[in-house]
């Protein structure tokens, strides 16, 4: 499985981060970003397939993205419109809240799709993998690769600000569900979308959709949910500086974990406790490691003891 290729479909702005009124950095993201940045670093092979404008802001983005061993040919470099902007603003506890400032083109994600290959990685989710403008495309994208036998990471990522339309969102999420090989998400977002407060209540439902959950809680550790394994492992404790891309790189771990095992779609329901540890443990270790900084990715000194 060297061949093997990772994408990843979402949305990619510029984070400006506040703490405390002042602005502490600028720095490219969208959670498919930071994952893929990570994974980049690692010399594993990523593509990002999404949409930026050919703006100051969208060319930064490039050639950050490029630097760090991110492909950028599957992405949309529009001319009508900006890139987006998110502002983050960090609390005592350094969480985030987020203000939005978008101007796409009427046509978006135009431009061609990556064949893709069995056993090849897709990370998907938040709320670009349920956004109605561009569905029909991410839709397109994501049931070829289905299809085609490829593995599908996908992180719901539903937050509270959305709480109110999941009436209307929640179908588009059971969608996304059922094409997914693994569905990766916290004690938040399950909250968010099926009410549930644990994660056994959470598999009850997830399992009639995909037959692989990740379920993580902060402090409370890391859940794994597959017809033959029920496992809970726990996390070690940090004081975080932010902790904006911890989900992402949860993500990112995983990813890079089954690409160095090997794991293929067809063995993740059967893989055993020791494994899940080494593939969790790795999720993690990124988690952590990104916790600990402004940035959305892992270190590149981080990353060197996991270049394949």
């Amino acid at each position: 499985m060297n061949d093997r290729k990772i994408y990843g479909i979402g949305e990619t702005l510029i984070d400006i981060i506040f703490k405390d009124g002042y602005p502490q950095a600028a720095k490219p993201g969208g959670s498919i970003l930071n994952c893929l940045v990570s994974l980049g670093r690692t010399g594993l092979p990523a593509s990002l397939i999404s949409e930026f404008g050919k703006d100051d802001l969208g060319r930064i983005i490039d050639e950050f993205l490029k630097k760090n061993g991110v492909d950028t040919k599957y992405t949309d470099h529009f001319t009508l419109g900006n890139t987006a902007v998110a502002i983050a603003v960090l609390n005592e506890k350094n969480d985030a809240s987020y203000t939005f400032y978008k101007n796409y083109p009427l046509k978006r994600l135009d431009m061609q799709f990556p064949s893709v290959a069995a056993d090849d990685i897709i990370m998907c989710g938040s709320i670009y993998a349920i956004t109605q403008d561009i569905r029909k495309r991410f839709i397109e994208f994501i049931s070829m690769s289905s299809s085609k036998g490829a593995i599908i990471l996908y992180d719901p990522n539903f937050r509270k600000a959305h709480a109110h339309e999941i009436n209307d969102l929640k179908p588009l999420i059971l969608e996304n569900m059922q094409m997914a090989s693994i569905v990766r998400g916290s004690d938040e977002d399950f909250m968010n979308i099926f009410g549930t407060g644990n994660p056994k209540d959470t598999w009850e439902i997830v399992k009639e959709y995909c037959k692989c959950l990740v379920y993580t809680a902060s402090a409370d550790g890391v859940s794994i949910f597959t017809p033959h394994l029920r496992e809970l492992f726990p996390v070690r404790k940090i004081v975080p500086v932010s902790t904006i891309g911890a989900g992402d790189n949860f993500n990112a771990g995983i990813i890079a974990s089954l690409y160095r095992y090997g794991i293929g779609k067809n063995q993740l329901s059967e893989i055993g406790k020791e494994t899940w540890e080494k593939v969790i443990s790795t999720g993690i270790d990124f988690a952590s490691e990104v916790c600990m900084s402004y940035d959305n990715y892992i270190s590149s000194e981080f990353a060197a003891r996991y270049i394949h």
